[in-house]
């Protein structure tokens, strides 16, 4: 089944030229798929688009087997889809570490007690414990990212967006972040300048070329 459908997205700033000009592509249960493509090419605002952050133009964009038309469909595809920023600065916003990986999960209804159960199961699936109770400001870009993933991971989606994870990571939280990705379920759409990066995690996609998506 596909978890996400594009048809025939178009969509263009005010007063600027098209970025997306008849954009379709599906991502199916278990796939892991790229998105390559010059910068300015559109990759951003494609993202914004499946989370329902900007309108297409036209076109249909398709969730889990439902139409997504209105902000209210989007409510369901930004709770199973869990999308990791390309500025870990613009993810999280909590004092400590632990605060902000269990946001998610409050925000989902769970006890206090639950979601610093999920805090440390995550932390712990990472590798990250030591940095439970760290002041999420003063950690360095790399640990930012993947505390950004956790607190993503903490929601359990079934399908994870990842913006050009490999920025502002060192050697060894960028091995780090290929082993936590290697090993998750989830079906990913990845979007990476680093062909090394997308050849271990998701070396089959597509290319945005001019506002469309061909096929890699």
């Amino acid at each position: 089944m596909a978890l996400l459908e594009l048809n025939d997205i178009h969509f263009a700033y005010p007063g600027h030229d098209p970025v997306l000009s008849g954009a379709s592509m599906q991502l199916n249960a278990g796939e892991r798929l790229s998105i390559v493509g010059p910068n300015g090419a559109g990759k951003s605002t494609l993202l914004k688009i499946i989370m329902g952050l900007l309108p297409p133009t036209s076109g249909q964009m398709t969730a889990f087997g439902k139409p997504c038309r209105v902000e209210g469909d989007f409510h369901e595809v930004r709770r199973r889809i869990g999308l990791v920023f390309q500025d870990a600065d613009d993810q999280l916003f909590c004092p400590t570490v632990a605060e902000d990986i269990a946001f998610g999960p409050l925000n989902l209804g769970k006890s206090k007690a639950e979601a610093l159960e999920i805090v440390d199961r995550v932390l712990t699936q990472i590798g990250l414990m030591r940095l439970r109770d760290r002041v999420t400001h003063k950690l360095s870009g790399g640990e930012k990212r993947l505390i950004s993933l956790a607190a993503v991971l903490a929601m359990e989606p079934e399908v994870l967006i990842l913006d050009e994870p490999t920025n502002a990571l060192d050697p060894e939280n960028y091995a780090r972040l290929i082993d936590i990705l290697q090993g998750l379920d989830q079906s990913i759409l990845l979007v990476s300048h680093d062909p090394e990066f997308r050849a271990k995690i998701a070396p089959e996609g597509y290319q945005l070329v001019k506002g469309v998506l061909t096929r890699l």
